[in-house]
């Protein structure tokens, strides 16, 4: 939509209020709410903030910042009341002097898609959207209560989440989702929503929505929705796998059909380069300390730097579906990622395999998880980052990552999350006190 649409459709359905939307660099959504009375400010620039009382934003010093809404994001908020309704818009962040801000995820993902506009290509994203529900107190806050036990493909009434599932769904398509399929997931009060992918910009935008939507929904079912990968001891956590292809000319580059397995050269330097900078990539596939805790052998969740055709015990799988549906999907990321930064810097890792010719090792055979396959390729995969520590230290030696997501964004997650993981180091859990405290 472009402007003028929008102030019809305002004027048509009667909205009074515009919540303004951006993301900070954790991928935590912002939000004020303005009068639609106010739009054509907001439009020009002229809604300034606080970027200082924001993580990771902007000093004390410089803190004046403007948000400036994109009007293709536009969408009316279904759950909110019809009258004098509410509609939101995403935003790009700029600094006083209207340059974009270094600190705005937003614009780091554009810079990465005009480097593959400028070699031809169209990068498309599908994400997975895995979360589990919980029941919630009078006041809406999360009981440590799982809301069902039914397990894969389940469904009622062993699956207690189908109703909430049905909501959610039928207010994503309100806001302009193409749903493809929702299912009960492996573990008890898990469940899986999955849109349809489209261009790399759109898929952020839409998985903030999602997530926003997944939550305010939930909750009207008396339900606490998370997105926390592994809330729950033993069992499967929740990911976001990212399917992802390159189109040229209409055309997925991907594709081969004349090679025994359907994946043309291009494809196999672009996951040269995701493998490459898999390790540097964790700290924002995999962005808390929980994030480690799924990613463990048995529960479908990558350990090891590998790839495969339709094994999904390796980082990357190439599924079997081939033509214009032909992807590679990027089995480490989890929903806490945020899906600007992550965007941006597995097209550039992908960008730098087709740019350097780095081909990758032969496709791991087998359970990947098991010792004789892992070492069946030769020397076998790398290790993947098996905590926060770790992998921020993989980060800092990757220089892919500071290249793409600037020196201000780098060094602000950095110290952040450093800080992250040393609380979490100097907790005293309790699992040590239940070990410990009766032995010593």
């Amino acid at each position: 939509m472009n402007q003028e649409d929008i102030f019809k459709d305002i004027k048509d359905k009667g909205i009074e209020f515009i919540r303004l939307q951006f993301i900070d660099i954790f991928g935590i959504m912002k939000s004020t709410s303005i009068m639609s009375s106010e739009l054509d400010r907001a439009f020009g620039g002229e809604l300034m903030f606080d970027g200082s009382s924001i993580d990771g934003f902007a000093s004390i010093h410089e803190s004046d910042q403007c948000i400036v809404p994109d009007p293709d994001t536009y969408a009316v908020m279904p759950w909110r009341p019809k009258e004098e309704g509410v509609a939101r818009m995403i935003c790009d962040v700029y600094s006083t002097d209207g340059a974009p801000f270094d600190g705005c995820p937003r614009h780091i993902l554009k810079k990465a898609l005009r480097e593959a506009e400028q070699m031809g290509f169209e990068y498309n994203i599908g994400p997975e959207g895995e979360f589990f529900l919980f029941h919630a107190d009078d006041q809406g806050y999360p009981l440590f209560d799982i809301h069902d036990h039914a397990g894969y493909f389940d469904l009622a009434p062993v699956d207690l989440g189908e109703d909430a599932r049905r909501s959610i769904i039928l207010t994503l398509k309100k806001m302009g989702f193409q749903i493809e399929s929702s299912h009960h997931e492996v573990a008890p009060g898990q469940h899986e929503i999955d849109f349809k992918y489209g261009k790399a910009l759109r898929t952020a935008d839409n998985w903030i929505t999602f997530r926003d939507v997944v939550k305010n929904i939930a909750r009207q079912s008396r339900l606490y929705a998370t997105f926390m990968p592994k809330p729950l001891s033993g069992e499967n956590g929740s990911a976001m796998h990212c399917n992802q292809s390159l189109f040229k000319d209409g055309q997925n580059v991907f594709y081969e059909p004349q090679a025994p397995d359907g994946l043309s050269d291009l494809a196999r330097l672009f996951i040269g380069g995701l493998l490459k900078h898999a390790r540097g990539l964790a700290a924002i596939a995999n962005p808390i300390v929980n994030s480690y805790k799924r990613l463990k052998p048995g529960y479908e969740a990558p350990t090891n730097v590998a790839w495969s055709t339709n094994n999904r015990s390796t980082l990357i799988r190439v599924p079997a579906a081939r033509g214009n549906s032909t992807r590679i999907e990027y089995r480490s990321p989890d929903p806490t990622a945020n899906p600007y930064l992550l965007f941006a810097l597995m097209l550039r890792a992908g960008l730098d395999g087709v740019k350097n010719q780095i081909m990758p090792p032969k496709p791991l055979h087998g359970n990947g998880y098991a010792a004789d396959t892992i070492g069946a390729a030769g020397a076998g995969p790398e290790r993947y980052p098996r905590h926060l520590a770790e992998a921020l230290d993989e980060m800092v030696r990757d220089p892919l990552i500071i290249e793409t997501i600037g020196e201000h964004v780098f060094n602000n997650y950095l110290l952040y999350k450093q800080k992250e993981w040393a609380q979490y180091a100097e907790c005293v859990h309790d699992w040590e006190i239940r070990q410990y405290l009766n032995r010593f």
